[in-house]
């Protein structure tokens, strides 16, 4: 087979990973890809919302499955696009369609269908500029801290959450009439705080059945012990250690079956992953957000524990067969430590060339945002690279990890020393 990933991350240099050990692949392509997807396949450089672009590579590679992770060519409609050209509708697109894609666009979107379902969530109400004063009057009734959350994409940084009522009201505004966060903060959803540890649990469907996939735990703040401003993550562990029996049956009752059963009634057509941010709160599980796709760098501990063929794993997807498959975990833990330019999450360098790729020993690098130039690996992001160990528990594989990560040298490189402090 001839697939084609999109993206450029971290979490696109792990499928392409994990796709390249199966002996059903013939050619990989992932467009564009970093420094690191160019080794198990061949990087395309055009853009992921171009898909005039996307339908020449499928044609001219002859594309037979297409690996959408992304958000937005997702939330834009991509798989749409394919199943309404004719040279391309016979080509199965893993990603939902637009209207699948709206749970992540539109957090709205999302809780009225969580509310529809009796998917259990945080209380909540939305508001727009027209009804701000209504939205000051909703925080005044509310206990701190205050959690706002803009509606639509806002890269991973729309989420604020304040002890402070006259922050909070400032943020409103800032966000509603001052536009934030451009259109994406036309509708603000304000809601509870939910008082808990939180973690990602990952599904796959072919829009009838479905595979729990392992679980995981990110840590999303640029500062030790949780602090400071929101990233795109900084680490990862797989399983969660917390997740017991017991709580993973509430978290399949209680919410993965309404989810995929909800999108049925809803005659919403789902192929692909949904990822559910979930909050711990006393013994239960609620949901935080539902996401399109999977996780990043959540992807590089939940992969490397998977040992199914991916591409049979994707076909049974494409083929609505996904029954037909036992899920294949690694018992063993995974964790992965992102390394990340000076500066980030806020302004940093790009071009910083990255040595000590070679030396790494009993870990995977997962490159991020990296490009080569003049044959040399240089930065290209804000998180730049992800090495991810396994252990026979959290522990022992961050300390592979570690060791590890002082190999990697670039200038202005920064990482987090205490992933796994709260467990």
């Amino acid at each position: 087979m001839n697939i084609l990933i999109l993206g450029s991350g971290g979490r696109e240099h792990a499928f392409a990973w994990k796709l390249s050990q199966s002996n059903k692949l013939n050619n990989l392509y992932i467009a564009p890809g970093n420094a690191g997807t160019a080794h198990p396949g061949e990087n395309i450089p055009i853009s992921i919302t171009n898909f005039l672009e996307i339908k020449n590579v499928v044609i001219d590679k002859e594309v037979d499955l297409v690996v959408v992770d992304p958000e937005d060519p997702l939330v834009n409609g991509v798989h749409d696009f394919f199943l309404e050209d004719s040279d391309l509708k016979n080509v199965p697109v893993i990603g939902p369609q637009k209207l699948a894609a709206t749970p992540e666009g539109s957090k709205e979107f999302a809780k009225e269908f969580m509310m529809r379902h009796q998917i259990p969530t945080a209380q909540y109400q939305s508001f727009t500029s027209e009804t701000i004063e209504e939205g000051y009057q909703f925080l005044n009734s509310l206990e701190p801290p205050y959690v706002l959350k803009a509606d639509g994409l806002a890269a991973g940084k729309g989420v604020v959450i304040l002890n402070s009522l006259e922050e909070a009201k400032a943020e409103l505004k800032s966000m509603l009439v001052d536009a934030k966060f451009g259109n994406a903060s036309t509708t603000v959803i304000i809601e509870e705080f939910l008082d808990g540890i939180e973690l990602s649990v990952f599904v796959l469907t072919d829009g009838e059945n479905y595979k729990i996939l392992p679980t995981a735990k990110d840590y999303k703040r640029i500062g030790e012990g949780d602090t400071g401003l929101n990233t795109g993550g900084m680490g990862a562990i797989s399983p969660v250690p917390f997740a017991d029996g017991a709580f993973m049956g509430k978290i399949q009752e209680r919410i993965v079956k309404p989810t995929v059963e909800g999108l049925k009634k809803d005659n919403i057509p789902y192929k692909g992953f949904i990822f559910i941010g979930l909050i711990k709160v006393g013994d239960d599980p609620k949901v935080i957000e539902y996401n399109v796709r999977m996780g990043d760098p959540e992807t590089e501990v939940v992969l490397p524990r998977i040992q199914n063929d991916f591409v049979d794993l994707m076909n049974a997807v494409a083929q609505n067969k996904l029954n037909e498959v036992e899920l294949n975990i690694d018992e063993r833990t995974a964790t992965t430590i992102m390394t990340v330019s000076g500066g980030y999450p806020e302004a940093y360098e790009k071009g910083k060339e990255i040595t000590g790729i070679e030396a790494i020993e009993d870990s995977i690098v997962f490159h991020a945002g990296t490009t080569l130039k003049d044959g040399r690996v240089v930065t290209n992001g804000g998180r730049v690279m992800a090495i991810t160990s396994y252990g026979t528990n959290f522990k022992e594989a961050l300390k592979t990890c570690y060791k590890n990560v002082e190999k990697i040298k670039f200038d202005g490189i920064k990482y987090r020393s205490d992933i796994g402090f709260d467990l």
